[in-house]
C-alpha cells in the first residue's frame, strides 16, 4: 500500500508558538497541533457537542 501523505497541513500560525491545524485525507477528521519549545501535542478538534470536526475529503 503506497500513498503519498495521509494528513495536510491547512493552517499554521507562529513560529516558536506553533499551532497548526491537519486533516486525515482518508477519515476527514480535523487534528490540531501545538508546540511551545521543546513541547508540543496533538488532539482532534471537537465541536460544541464534543463530536469530531470533519471536513470533506475528496478520493484518493
Amino acid at each position: 500500500m503506497t500513498r503519498d501523505k495521509r494528513f495536510k497541513k491547512v493552517y499554521s500560525q507562529g513560529t516558536v508558538n506553533v499551532t497548526e491545524i491537519w486533516v486525515d485525507l482518508d477519515t476527514g477528521v480535523n487534528y490540531i497541533f501545538h508546540a511551545s519549545g521543546y513541547a508540543g501535542g496533538l488532539t482532534p478538534m471537537l465541536d460544541r457537542d464534543g463530536k469530531p470536526v470533519i471536513s470533506p475529503v475528496e478520493n484518493r
